[in-house]
């Protein structure tokens, strides 16, 4: 009865694990395939597409997507542990709701929705300019949407959410005797938290570095939206020469190196975690 319910249980995740793999394989056999002009059919085996990749266009949003998903991870983080930690430790119950319902809030937004918002925001007739030209600060609005710099803002806001809860979870598992122990023996808030607190949630730090590394690294509507063409990453680039070009096998290529890339990517976070875990002790 129980290996019927295993099986039962277990199924799923095969079948979706399969699923996954021929889908790979797919667009792995596609990468290495010559693309013949004006036909959605593919020619024989080639490498072409990768050595194509090495142009200029294709460099750039490489760089550009390992620098976005470092950026957003970053600020993702700074700004998420304040509103974790405050969601956890604070002990009044409206204060906390307020801040659980801010933290949490974009999570029940479709992405795209989310994006326009930021359009309205960020536009030259947006929120953000029309303030600043009604204070007088600014005469000309400022260029923040097809930027580096709006696309940014528009991925912290997704990415912190997720971060805001693997945060809370990781804070609320730390024992508070470990704290009050530390003060006992004479250390201050600050050194309290930069000893005991932030060591013990580096678990959490960890899981959230990885998610929003990975997270903003395959991120495509908000690049794609906010960003405008001027922005290029190896999401909207592949949608470009799949979709606009009808270029499958580089795009199916492109696809493969920024999937390399990203195990790269993760091999070097796994190095750090295993760093930072030495540092905090666990």
């Amino acid at each position: 009865m129980r290996s019927d319910l295993r099986a039962w249980l277990v199924s799923p995740a095969v079948i979706v694990a399969a699923g996954i793999a021929v889908s790979l394989f797919a667009v792995l056999q596609f990468s290495f395939r010559a693309f013949v002009p004006g036909s959605l059919d593919v020619g024989g085996f080639t490498l072409e597409n990768f050595s194509g990749l090495t142009k200029s266009i294709y460099l750039s949003a490489f760089a550009n997507t390992l620098l976005l998903s470092v950026e957003t991870t970053v600020f993702s983080l700074l700004v998420a542990y304040p509103l974790a930690y405050a969601l956890v430790r604070v002990r009044h119950r409206a204060l906390k709701s307020f801040i659980l319902v801010v933290s949490i809030t974009p999570l029940f937004l479709g992405e795209i929705v989310r994006t326009y918002s930021w359009i309205a925001v960020l536009g030259s007739n947006g929120f953000i300019n029309g303030l600043l030209r009604r204070l007088g600060v600014i005469e000309w609005p400022l260029e923040l949407m097809f930027t580096h710099l709006g696309v940014l803002v528009a991925l912290v806001h997704v990415t912190i959410p997720v971060v805001v809860l693997m945060l809370a979870t990781a804070i609320s598992h730390i024992d508070r005797d470990y704290e009050k122990a530390a003060q006992s023996l004479g250390a201050g808030p600050v050194k309290t938290f930069v000893t005991v607190t932030l060591p013990l949630s580096m678990p959490g730090i960890l899981a959230s570095i990885t998610t929003a590394f990975a997270w903003t690294f395959s991120a495509f509507a908000t690049p794609q939206m906010i960003g405008g063409g001027r922005v290029p990453t190896v999401s909207t680039l592949v949608y470009q020469l799949g979709f606009s070009s009808m270029n499958f096998p580089l795009a199916a290529s492109l696809s493969v190196v920024g999937l390399l890339l990203t195990a790269a990517a993760r091999l070097a976070l796994a190095q750090l975690t295993r760093r930072l875990k030495a540092i905090g002790g666990h």
